[in-house]
């Protein structure tokens, strides 16, 4: 009933994804704001913590990418498209927002095909980029298939500066065709209308020629008020428990909305830039089939865990994640850093700084466990290797390090065999003893055996994990996945 993809959403779409096979899509690309994302990793009480790890670079640049995909662009049959691509390129010349609206487009036309002559589409976007988006929206769906400005309205705490407080984002929704999914919903009577209602007096909204809401009486019941375009939702609070610490998180109260809205039980529901998967998990709630797609490993493992334990017993498919060596070592190739997180989640550890630039400080990942009821938190420390070239130097390396954070244990992950004298090094660092048992201070972990399921990290954890992430709360309906079909 869902599969999640790691990779890049135009090769996932262009590869896995079959004409008109969506039902509804929704999507919260970045938004050009030239800033980069950090996640909020847990952190035990007692422990201080750099674990912010940058999701992603929300900043873009022209260059041969941009130029080749601007290319593709113009080669496309929709001749509108092209019209209005080289239009804007004459306009905003090679900036980097002019780097941004080709990305856009060239995924908008592939989110085009995919989606059913039924379906809908909800392009999640702030005022940056959200005028010049909508006019690349009319080139490829129609302007007449242009539905609706929604305008998300939240409150946040305000900071000085010399403008309006910016309190809103825009959703901007096309349909596919006139033939469009659409369920009514409807907003709450005012307390005066449910008074009336209350005395017996049954009423129908009808809007006079002034375009004023008109109530008169009916012999049907009405389920409400039609919901208007602005929606007053509440963004998630900092010590909320839906929240998960991904910095663009939005509320499942907003996801689920439009998908009830626009989507019926059992239909697709995609989200190209998943991030931490909250659209995943509202289709998931209201028994939608459902597929998510994310460049980075980060928000794939997130969203792994957080599926996981909002439904347990759940089942999906994850595709793009290296399944076995050859795998890992492509993944390791194509960007270490993708490896480091990757090759983290795989012990169940959080990342470490990532992208942080300055001294390493032989921390990749972080582990934190209890073993004794009357301590708090203990520390693990993981060391990520990528390389085909492993020595002894680094399992010492390691053993500092452990001393240095006053850790229990520390994890060597490698894609590469230890060699005998890591082994011997390994082996002197003796072991950590636990109330509940002997294990290894240091530990050697080879990829290949993790994925065979051979060997796992060894220590014992009463708190199943739960100084590690943060979880989601776990829905009460409780829906199995069947494996999803083959688009």
């Amino acid at each position: 009933m869902g599969i999640l993809y790691f990779g890049d959403n135009l090769d996932i779409l262009r590869e896995h994804i079959k004409d008109e096979s969506i039902d509804l899509i929704y999507l919260d690309p970045p938004f050009n704001s030239k800033r980069g994302y950090n996640v909020f990793m847990m952190t035990p009480k007692g422990h201080e913590s750099d674990a912010q790890i940058m999701a992603f670079d929300d900043t873009w640049h022209w260059g041969e990418e941009a130029e080749r995909e601007f290319s593709e662009i113009l080669h496309k049959p929709n001749t509108d498209v092209s019209e209005v691509i080289q239009s804007l390129r004459r306009f905003l010349n090679e900036s980097d927002i002019m780097a941004y609206l080709t990305m856009m487009t060239n995924r908008l036309l592939e989110l085009h095909r995919v989606l059913k002559v039924t379906g809908s589409l909800y392009l999640h976007c702030d005022p940056t980029a959200s005028h010049y988006l909508k006019v690349v929206m009319d080139a490829i769906f129609g302007k007449q298939n242009f539905r609706n400005e929604i305008v998300w309205c939240y409150k946040r705490w305000p900071s000085k500066q010399d403008n309006f407080q910016q309190m809103h984002d825009i959703i901007l929704r096309y349909s596919k065709t006139k033939d469009v999914t659409w369920n009514q919903l409807y907003d709450d009577f005012t307390e005066q209308t449910k008074k009336r209602i209350k005395g017996g007096m049954k009423i129908e909204h009808i809007i006079g020629k002034s375009g004023k809401i008109l109530i008169r009486p009916t012999e049907e019941k009405s389920p409400g008020v039609a919901m208007c375009d602005y929606w007053n939702i509440p963004m998630i609070a900092g010590q909320a428990k839906e929240r998960l610490g991904y910095p663009t998180q939005k509320p499942l109260a907003l996801l689920e909305r439009i998908i009830r809205a626009s989507s019926n039980k059992d239909d697709v529901v995609l989200d190209p830039f998943c991030g931490c998967g909250t659209a995943v998990h509202a289709a998931q709630n209201l028994e939608r089939e459902w597929i998510g797609i994310d460049i980075t490993s980060l928000a794939i493992g997130l969203i792994e865990k957080r599926m996981k334990k909002a439904f347990p017993g759940i089942s999906f498919e994850i595709q793009g994640t290296p399944k076995d060596l050859e795998g890992a070592r492509n993944l390791a190739d194509r960007d270490k850093y993708q490896f480091q997180w990757w090759a983290c989640y795989l012990v169940d550890a959080q990342p470490y700084q990532g992208h942080k630039k300055g001294a390493d400080s032989g921390i990749d990942g972080l582990i934190f466990f209890q073993d004794d009821f009357s301590k708090g938190a203990k520390k693990i420390i993981v060391s990520v290797k990528s390389g085909e070239n492993v020595t002894r130097t680094m399992i010492a390396d390691l053993k500092n390090t452990v001393e240095r954070e006053k850790a229990e244990i520390g994890l060597f992950v490698t894609l590469a065999n230890p060699t005998h004298p890591m082994i011997t090094e390994a082996a002197s660092a003796g072991f950590y003893e636990s109330p509940r048992g002997q294990y290894p201070k240091i530990q050697i972990l080879t990829i290949e055996d993790l994925l065979s399921g051979k060997t796992r990290p060894q220590y014992t954890d009463i708190s199943s994990g739960s100084f590690n992430f943060k979880k989601a709360e776990t829905e009460e309906k409780r829906v199995e996945q069947d494996r999803f079909k083959d688009f």
